[in-house]
């Protein structure tokens, strides 16, 4: 049933206009219509939401917002539907059923994730704006932040630019250098040690045989996997720092997306990104 909360929201002072007249003069390639762009469906009773209920959702509950347009964009993602309201806020709808006030609680962390690592290094990262509420035929709660611009990694492939390696490694650093505040790795997730990931590696290289040059992601891991721990130091990390995550304009790193940032005491996310790298030489 929908909550009865209110949807919460924090003030950022972006302008909107106040009449909802919605403007049409966009720029950026994105869905139009109150059609649902196809979706990969990875996930049993997987939900829909299309433009009409994203429309009918903001107007309702942030109606500060209804002069913006919204339009759905196609992602390669699976886990959120990602729709753009006017120039500089995203709204992500999770697409698994789940228990509403589960969902809430990983909204809520994913939030405080995302305010912690705000600023934290000079690549900009999404800032959280507002918590929405089920409705309107939609059954979880859904997220608002800000809009970076860029293009992701998985479309604009920065493999030759080794301006890009040195500013991924930059952003890496920068994130293990926030203080953990006491918090250690629960053992869950990504982080941890490498080693324990040995079992699920060796299903990933078997079916990848025919995609990826498996050998040599084979050798990545068994370098990685030998390199000796920190002693006693547990560090943040980005926890999915793929492609799709990353932004870039002009063979730069112009930004990171989805950064529930996770603890370990190992350069897990590191292992995510020889696939943004592969082509840049040893220099």
């Amino acid at each position: 049933m929908p909550s009865s909360r209110s949807p919460s929201e924090m003030s950022l002072g972006l302008s909107v206009p106040d009449e909802c007249e919605r403007e049409s003069n966009i720029e950026w390639q994105l869905a139009t219509g109150p059609e649902i762009l196809d979706v990969v469906t990875m996930h049993p009773g997987q939900l829909k939401v299309g433009l009409d209920t994203v429309r009918e959702l903001v107007d309702e509950q942030f109606p500060q917002w209804c002069s913006l347009p919204i339009d759905q964009v196609a992602v390669a993602g699976t886990v959120n539907a990602l729709f753009r309201i006017g120039e500089h806020l995203g709204a992500r709808f999770p697409l698994a059923p789940a228990d509403l006030e589960t969902t809430r609680r990983r909204l809520e962390t994913e939030a405080g994730a995302a305010r912690e690592l705000l600023g934290r290094t000079r690549f900009p990262t999404p800032e959280p704006v507002a918590v929405g509420e089920p409705a309107a035929g939609y059954p979880l709660p859904w997220s608002v932040q800000t809009w970076l611009p860029g293009t992701t990694a998985s479309h604009a492939d920065p493999g030759d630019s080794v301006a890009f390696a040195h500013d991924l490694a930059e952003f890496i650093r920068g994130v293990r250098a926030i203080d953990t505040d006491g918090r250690t790795f629960s053992g869950s997730s990504r982080g941890g040690n490498l080693r324990d990931h040995d079992e699920w590696m060796q299903i990933c290289f078997r079916n990848s045989k025919h995609l990826l040059d498996v050998p040599r992601l084979r050798r990545l891991w068994g370098a990685f996997r030998d390199l000796p721990p920190s002693p006693s130091v547990q560090v943040m990390t980005h926890g999915d720092l793929i492609p799709g995550n990353v932004l870039v304009s002009d063979g730069r790193l112009a930004g990171v997306i989805d950064v529930a940032a996770d603890l370990g005491n190992s350069p897990l996310s590191i292992t995510e990104t020889p696939q943004l790298i592969a082509g840049v030489g040893c220099r």
